[in-house]
This record gives C-alpha cells, structure tokens and sequence, in this order.
C-alpha cells in the first residue's frame, strides 16, 4: 500500500498562499455550522516522528474558533491509567456534541508503538483492533465524523530532518534517543502501519494517507479532506452547507499580506 504512494507531490508556494485563506474560511465556517447542528467530529493525525504532526495542526487550528475544539496531545499512560481498561482515557477525552477533538496520536500507537517496541504482549495488541473497531463505530453511530490521517515519508526523508533538527540548537531537544532507535525500526513500523491501515480502514473512519515530503501539499489536503468530510456530514444529516468564503478584494489581499509579520506561520 504505502510503496505506492508518491511522496514527490508538493505545492508551489505562490499556489499555497492562493489556495489557504479561502479553505481556512471555509474550515471556520464549517466549524460554525457543525457546533450549530450538534455534530461532534475527532481529528486523529498519526504518522512518523519528523513527519509534521504538530506543525499540521498548528496550521488547521491558526483560523479556527477555540472554545469549539480541544487538543490532546497523547504520551505513554499515567499509572492510574494503567489500571483502568485501556480505551478509557480516549473514552474521556472525547468532544462534546458540536465541538471538534484534535488527536496528536491517539489510540492506534496500541497497534503501533506499543507492538514494535513490545510494551504489550502480541495477544494484546491483536485484541487492539477489534477494540478499536468497537470503540470507533460506537461513536460513528452516535453521530461522531471521524477523521485519520497517516502522515507519510520515507526513511531518507525522515533522517533527513531529524539531522536538520540536531544542528538547530534551538530544535535539537525535539529529537531523542528513542527517535533513532525507531528510525532504525523503519522497516518493523512499516509493516505495522501497513496492517493497521488495511485491518483499521472502514466506512465510518476511513484513512487518508498524506504525502507530507512537501508541507505546503500535505495541509492543503489535510484542509480539503477536513472540509469535505464536515460538509457531508452535514449534508447527511439534513443541515445547509454555509456559504463559500467570497474572493479576498484587493485591500483584504493586502492585510492577509501583511499577517505573518504579526503571526507567524509554522515552517514549511
């Protein structure tokens, strides 16, 4: 699956710059009309470290309303976790109707991380995916829009950047030991990832693969998939889609313009 996808996709930066005003507007406005009909929707970004995971999410949360969503960034379990069933702390971090909840991994690193690395047991982690199955069409039927995306580059790419990482003083605390180690298990994650996207891909919460070589390319889609999945919920469930953004007039031009002197955009 994943060897045939073509990471040499990018986005011109004159083309980006045309294109994202209009879909964050877009994106805004169907955050609007969502929290209006009740529809809670779960953003879940997965993919390799140094793949741009947060950077993603930076840019898709820069233009939307923030009391309508909440971000989790998930780490290993906490002790009391530990002792409850494993979905619980997803089960409690779920958004209320209306509202959007962002995932900067989330709880496929059951299937993932804790296999690769052995931090549970291979009947465990098999269990995961019909767990998971479960857990997600639960939600599905109670009127969730789920949303996965596999952030995808390759080995090169990914050491690559972390060596960019390592001599900015700055971002060298991003990349630990653990990082190489699992660079070095390149390889062991992928047929993960190949499993979990093929046993994991279902009508209620389909996967989409982003090519994230190019920055510019991989939010543009990621803002296209959010945009088009929010609006077909809403179709479906019989609400108006709001209107699409008018075209920037020249004096807005100039202010969209002159923004990133005053917010910065994260790097492309």
């Amino acid at each position: 699956m994943l060897e045939k996808v073509d990471l040499t996709k990018k986005l011109k930066k004159k083309i980006y710059k045309k294109k994202m005003p209009g879909l964050r507007d877009r994106l805004y406005n169907l955050q609007k009309a969502c929290w209006d009909a009740n529809i809670p929707s779960v953003i879940i970004f997965e993919g390799w470290d140094a793949a741009g995971k947060g950077t993603s999410i930076k840019t898709l949360t820069r233009r939307l309303e923030p009391r309508g969503f909440k971000l989790h960034p998930i780490q290993a379990p906490r002790t009391y976790e530990m002792h409850m069933p494993w979905l619980w702390r997803f089960w409690q971090k779920l958004p209320n109707y209306g509202e959007m909840g962002i995932f900067d991994r989330s709880w496929y690193g059951r299937v993932l991380v804790e296999r690769v690395e052995k931090l549970t047991t291979k009947g465990e982690w098999r269990k995961a995916y019909r767990d998971i199955a479960n857990f997600e069409r639960t939600i599905a039927d109670d009127g969730y829009v789920i949303i996965k995306f596999w952030l995808h580059i390759s080995k090169s790419e990914q050491k690559k950047r972390f060596k960019k990482l390592e001599q900015d003083p700055l971002e060298a605390w991003h990349v630990q030991p653990e990082d190489w180690e699992h660079h070095r298990k390149y390889d062991e994650y992928l047929l993960a990832v190949e499993e979990m996207l093929e046993r994991t891909e279902t009508e209620w919460g389909p996967w989409t693969i982003v090519e994230a070589t190019n920055n510019r390319w991989a939010w543009v889609k990621i803002f296209e998939t959010i945009i088009q999945r929010l609006g077909e919920a809403l179709e479906k469930r019989g609400f108006p889609l709001p209107e699409e953004p008018k075209a920037l007039d020249k004096a807005q031009g100039e202010v969209e313009v002159a923004k990133p002197e005053h917010q910065v955009e994260p790097p492309e």
